[in-house]
């Protein structure tokens, strides 16, 4: 999961751009970049690392110009080189740079038919580079000394004919201005705003309408899927539909998780969602255990605690904060090894005891995917003088893994594959599980917005939107996501030699 930003400004971006990502930093922590146009040239800054780290003052002021796009990111294939920290820069045509939020399911095939085809190299193990590429391309197609916004239309028009997948898009051609498109499904979430000045309008794309609202931008509207949106340097806006037949299928886990819940997402706010999630989550709590004997409800921070504190009302039990957490350690569900995960849990949260003492708690967390977490946070709970610990998901048991930008990981890694809730239990070590049905998960957020008539829940059900997931796809993507596969990468990546990125700037 990443985080993207562009901005069409009358005035310098650098500063916008930086609080943009700083809002989105929970969407990546593992690096960050900055792209900006001024007459003509581009000013790119872009390392591992928090965005607070990897931007300094030297770096900012050399981040000139009115245009630009940023990006936070984390490894989808649990890579974390600084050599796939975006935005990725294409000199031909024109000059584009390009950050992705996402995943191609089909980057392998592109990437071999863009070498042989159409004569470009592809650097790194990027899927968004294979985008970018396949952008310029057929930008490049179009022919022109200089494009038009039907131009830039056909080849994303064209991008949707050759890739398939999850993808929101900032794109920013150099000296005629930003690109932002969608994939034709609508999986990941992608949004934009404008505000008036007395220069003019000026316009931002942004993962996610929180850093919309936070620099002071009015939001106008989401990107459809399969639409794309173009600023170009006068200020002009232009909107089109790319896609021969678009669906909206959006992925459901980003209103479990990933998004912040001030931030609305395709009309629905997160936070009402996972107010819904926890009623609905208390509804079967008293339909299949109607005599329960739970004392106190808890939640696990940050995310669960909307969903917790809905679900303690309608039991009529009482809600407590039962973990202080650490700031400064990052989202565990992000580490990239099992090994740093389960060391950084207790690191991260610490008991209150007077709340666990001689009680039956009731624990709650967004979701259980390795199960690492919450088997840590139980013993926690125990060893804090806790009688009972139960254990409640807001979402279904997390069962396939995530295709399309979730770094979910190989399906022999999920707890609750192959296994059932009571296995699942057992190896958690709580006295119950209580998991969300998938139907009360989609009535949840379907209710923000009824005219989403599907959501990607594949992580769940193991169907995939885009229809293009067989077995043999998913095998490659076992040999690849497992923790063992990216020790593996990260030791070959640690011997070899440093390549330096001389439009990266000094350190």
């Amino acid at each position: 999961m990443c985080g993207i930003v562009g901005i069409a400004g009358k005035s310098a971006v650098n500063q916008h751009l930086y609080d943009a990502l700083t809002v989105l930093q929970h969407r990546g922590q593992d690096a960050a970049g900055i792209v900006t146009s001024h007459n003509g040239r581009l000013y790119l800054r872009k390392e591992n690392g928090m965005v607070r780290d990897v931007f300094h003052t030297r770096h900012m002021m050399r981040l000139i110009g009115n245009y630009g796009i940023g990006h936070v990111r984390y490894p989808t294939a649990g890579s974390s080189s600084s050599a796939e920290a975006q935005p990725f820069y294409v000199n031909s045509p024109y000059g584009i740079t390009l950050a992705h939020n996402g995943n191609l399911t089909n980057a392998h095939e592109i990437a071999r038919d863009l070498f042989r085809t159409d004569l470009r190299h592809i650097n790194t193990d990027s899927d968004s580079e294979v985008l970018l590429n396949v952008f310029a391309h057929e930008l490049q197609e179009q022919g022109k000394l200089n494009p038009t916004e039907d131009d830039i239309f056909a080849a994303v028009a064209a991008v949707h004919h050759r890739c398939r997948g999850a993808y929101a898009v900032v794109a920013m051609i150099t000296g005629y201005g930003i690109v932002g498109f969608r994939d034709p499904n609508g999986i990941r979430p992608i949004i934009f705003g404008e505000r008036d000045t007395p220069a003019g309008k000026e316009y931002i794309v942004a993962s996610e309408s929180v850093a919309i609202t936070s620099l002071g931008f009015r939001i106008v509207r989401d990107i459809a899927p399969g639409e794309a949106v173009f600023i170009n340097t006068e200020g002009q806006l232009f909107t089109r539909q790319c896609a021969d037949n678009p669906s909206y299928s959006p992925c459901i886990f980003e209103h479990v998780y990933f998004a912040r819940p001030d931030s609305i997402i395709d009309n629905i706010s997160v936070y009402k969602a996972r107010l819904r999630m926890g009623e609905r989550l208390a509804q079967k709590i008293m339909r299949e255990w109607g005599e329960h004997d739970i004392d106190v409800v808890i939640p696990i921070p940050d995310t669960s605690r909307t969903s917790a504190l809905e679900l303690a009302n309608h039991l009529n039990v009482k809600y407590r904060e039962g973990f202080m957490k650490n700031r400064y350690i990052g989202r565990t569900f992000i580490m990239p090894g099992q090994g740093q995960r389960k060391k950084s849990v207790r690191q991260k949260l610490n008991p209150i005891g007077l709340e666990f003492q001689g009680k039956n708690v009731l624990l709650v967390d967004d979701s259980i995917v390795r199960g690492t977490t919450c088997r840590e946070i139980i013993q926690m709970a125990r060893d804090a003088g806790a009688n009972k610990v139960y254990f409640a998901s807001a979402a279904p048991a997390v069962k396939f893994p995530n295709v399309y930008g979730i770094d979910m990981p190989a399906k022999d890694e999920l707890i609750a594959y192959g296994r059932t809730e009571d296995e699942v239990c057992t190896l958690i070590g709580a006295d119950r599980l209580v998991y969300q049905d998938l139907d009360d998960l989609i009535a949840a957020a379907k209710e923000g917005n009824p005219d989403i008539e599907h959501f990607d829940c594949s992580v769940f059900n193991g169907e995939y939107v885009t229809g293009d997931i067989d077995d043999a796809y998913l095998d490659a993507l076992q040999a690849s996501r497992s923790d063992a596969a990216k020790k593996r990468k990260d030791n070959v990546e640690i011997g070899e030699s440093t390549i330096v990125d001389l439009s990266n700037g000094d350190d």
